[in-house]
């Protein structure tokens, strides 16, 4: 299947695919070659097709190059957009991987219930900002960490977070969590790991539930019944709010991946390759 692509997403996990390490381990992506463009979510039009399941004019989300075009050999790793009343951009996050990492993060492994309490670290991230919504809509009460200070007012500012804090200034991490929860944390989304997991541990509830985000093998293929039958109205309601750091042109996407580990961008990281 031949595609022109629109939209790329940029991803932290695409890091570990240029390690050299990860072409002798066990992984569920295989490193990316030298010398070739390399692979990622996308969104793209369909120019021609071979394929039963996708006609030419259709719009995909799913694996694909970096690059204008490219020629797809296995297109079941593609979906077909079906909902085009939301910005084509959001199936590089809301409503694509990003949006169901965390739907299923939040709602399938946390079992969250109505008034718990919910931390989120690198909350203004693609999954971040997502998750704390959703906890919002839920009726939690939450908190998350950012690394700037107009990271930390979006979240309170434009997320509805309850609170927010700047990693980067606080000398105490543990004392940061106590003073944010004072009965301690029913649920940790985790997307960062190091010293603030370890506080993170000492403000932990008995019997709460910590979800280890970044396993987005289960999430690439499958859509969790449910996902877009409750995103969609939210969004269309203004009740989630999707916030896109975009970049134009392909030229800048390097720039764009690598400005994801110094944390550049806020929100959602997206290449657009064409609009047309």
């Amino acid at each position: 299947m031949l595609v022109k692509n629109l939209y790329l997403s940029c991803d932290p996990y695409m890091r570990s695919r240029m390690l050299k390490l990860l072409a002798s381990a066990q992984s569920y992506l295989a490193a990316f070659q030298p010398g070739s463009p390399i692979t990622g979510l996308g969104v793209a039009r369909v120019l021609e097709s071979g394929h039963p399941n996708f006609e030419k004019g259709d719009l995909v989300w799913g694996i694909t190059g970096w690059e204008e075009y490219i020629l797809l050999p296995a297109p079941e790793t593609c979906f077909k957009i079906e909902h085009t009343d939301v910005p084509l951009s959001y199936y590089t996050g809301l409503v694509g991987m990003a949006g169901l990492t965390a739907y299923v993060g939040f709602f399938e492994v946390c079992s969250p219930k109505k008034g718990e309490t919910v931390f989120i670290s690198a909350a203004s991230g693609a999954v971040g900002q997502l998750v704390g919504q959703f906890a919002k809509l839920l009726g939690c009460y939450v908190v998350g960490s950012a690394g700037s200070k107009e990271k930390v007012d979006l979240l309170k500012n434009e997320f509805r977070f309850d609170d927010a804090f700047n990693y980067k200034e606080e000398l105490d991490l543990d004392g940061a969590l106590k003073r944010c929860f004072p009965e301690e944390i029913d649920i940790y989304f985790e997307n960062v790991g190091g010293k603030m997991l370890d506080a993170v541990l000492l403000n932990m509830k008995l019997h709460g539930r910590i979800v280890a985000c970044g396993m987005i093998s289960q999430y690439n293929l499958e859509q969790p019944e449910g996902f877009l039958e409750t995103v969609l109205p939210q969004i269309k309601e203004g009740k989630i709010v999707h916030v896109e750091d975009i970049v134009e042109g392909l030229e800048n996407g390097p720039a764009a991946l690598v400005g994801l580990f110094s944390g550049r961008n806020i929100g959602k990281q997206v290449v657009v390759v064409s609009c047309k």
